[in-house]
């Protein structure tokens, strides 16, 4: 589809997934691009507005990142954040030295010229920037001017307001530039003449247009897990689809309580999608008898779980497509500068399934980050407890029932998990909480209950805060609402006599146990 594009070619900063986050939600489209894409395929793009990222490279490294100077003669507006300034100065025929000592962490800059990026701003404002650099610009190219100083860098804004060209040297997508989506909004808005008309209304109308292109007349099937990903991505193939998209739901023994039957609740009666629910749960639980190593449960339970979604595949006459939930953050990753990854992930459900299957993928949410994706899924009517559940690992109880796996103890496992949600909802601290959740231990402790003595297992309550997944720290529940989470598990749920809470943060443990 063609829509208004903001361009953001990667140096290589850890931020520039950042970058990309702040324009989204200025309303903005905006995509990201290796530096090395070349200028040809930038043309062809025709972005409305292009960002130079940051980078850990100094201009003056051998082999350092850099672009076709022609950029800048395309009328299109550029701004260049910290490396991609530094770039923009060195190639236009300005002078970047090494800075006398690296500036890091917060700075006050002072605006001097209420113009171009920083429109938004008073004259002789001071803001609180993010700084991190280890050169600077000293002198700059034809034609530009100061807007902004600090006191380690006196171009800490420049532009040429002509030629629509401008460079800071901090970060205005991070956090700590308290003002930084001003100076992207001035940039979007008032130099490139940009619209804030990129949202979930209108993504939707555009992906179910793409999805029927590409499906044509053939049919598509998707795995459901009930998560967030493939839950958004199969309503939205539905709409485009009908009853040309057959999703399959695998019960695998190793589920919340209640998770199949809601699955069956929402999807199959609220929104009315060609379910097959299939029981293989004695099936995963044979394979997975006797065995306590984690990554070989995760192998077992992925390996079934193909067989399984394959034989329903070739039971569906005339599949042609397949539909996975990637994410913008999976597509960045195989095509950043630094480098692609090993692995592109796809959906937990069905890696290996594509090449085996010999199946188109569908994928509509490619283009989206997490919280875009539940927009998407708010904008289609799916329910909040849906698409703000709390992350659910692939390998499902399995990784959280340390030891030797059957029936009966993932029972107790289950019963003790949905007490603990129970109480987080009652206690109105589920949507503050990362995840929490119960994991069964191979722990055998001696108890008493009813003047007799006990020897059962433990339980133990995880929860945590966190952004992004990436680091953790345990979360300071109240501990009234512990105490009754433990003494309800241990009242109600029989085989458990004792309740520890995980104080560990991640790192560095993990937010799971296996």
């Amino acid at each position: 589809m063609d829509r208004p594009l903001a361009l953001i070619l990667d140096f290589g900063s850890q931020y520039t997934m950042l970058i990309a986050r702040r324009i989204r939600e200025l309303g903005v489209y905006c995509e990201i691009q290796p530096c090395t894409v070349g200028l040809d395929r930038v043309k062809e793009m025709k972005p409305k507005a292009v960002i130079l990222s940051g980078g850990p490279s100094s201009v003056f490294d051998d082999g350092a990142p850099s672009f076709d100077r022609a950029l800048f003669d395309l009328g299109i507006p550029v701004l260049g954040i910290c490396y991609g300034e530094q770039l923009t100065a060195h190639l236009l025929g300005g002078k970047v030295e090494k800075a006398p000592e690296r500036e890091y962490g917060p700075a006050k800059v002072t605006v001097h010229k209420r113009k171009g990026i920083l429109a938004r701003f008073d004259a002789e404002e001071s803001i609180d920037v993010w700084m991190s650099h280890g050169d600077r610009v000293v002198a700059l190219p034809e034609g530009f001017e100061v807007l902004a100083t600090s006191s380690h860098s006196p171009f800490a804004a420049v532009g040429h307001e002509a030629r629509r060209i401008y460079g800071v040297q901090f970060h205005p997508e991070v956090h700590h530039t308290k003002r930084g989506k001003d100076v992207l909004a001035a940039f979007l808005f008032d130099v490139a003449q940009m619209n804030a008309d990129w949202g979930a209304g209108v993504f939707v109308d555009e992906a179910i247009a793409k999805v029927r292109a590409q499906v044509g007349s053939g049919r598509a099937i998707c795995g459901l897990s009930g998560g967030v990903d493939s839950s958004v991505a199969a309503v939205l193939c539905h709409r485009a689809l009908g009853g040309r998209l057959t999703c399959v739901f695998v019960d695998n023994g190793v589920l919340r309580k209640g998770e199949r039957e809601q699955v069956e609740r929402v999807f199959r009666e609220q929104f009315s999608l060609d379910l097959r629910v299939i029981d293989a749960s004695e099936r995963f639980l044979a394979e997975l008898h006797g065995v306590t190593d984690p990554e070989k449960k995760r192998k077992i339970i992925g390996k079934v779980f193909i067989d399984v979604f394959d034989e329903v595949a070739h039971s569906i006459e005339g599949v042609t497509h397949l539909v996975q939930g990637t994410l913008y953050p999976d597509v960045i990753e195989s095509v950043s500068f630094k480098g692609p990854s090993a692995v592109i992930k796809s959906h937990h459900n069905v890696g290996g399934l594509p090449e085996r299957m010999k199946l188109s993928l569908v994928e509509p949410l490619r283009e989206l980050f997490k919280d875009e994706v539940r927009a998407v899924g708010e904008a289609m009517g799916l329910p909040r407890d849906v698409l703000w559940r709390h992350p659910f690992p692939g390998p499902g109880l399995a990784i959280r029932c340390l030891g030797d796996l059957n029936k009966h103890r993932l029972d107790v496992l289950r019963a003790a998990d949905a007490i603990v949600e129970e109480e987080l909802r009652k206690n109105g601290l589920y949507d503050s909480v990362w995840q929490c959740f119960a994991a069964l231990l191979p722990v055998r402790s001696v108890g008493v209950m009813g003047d007799e003595r006990t020897y059962d297992e433990c339980i133990a309550i995880r929860g945590v805060t966190s952004v992004d997944g990436m680091t953790a720290d345990w979360a300071r529940l109240p501990y009234d609402v512990l105490a009754v989470m433990s003494s309800r598990i241990i009242n109600e749920v029989r085989g458990v006599n004792r309740v520890v809470y995980d104080i560990s943060s991640k790192p560095p443990a993990t937010i799971e146990w296996e």
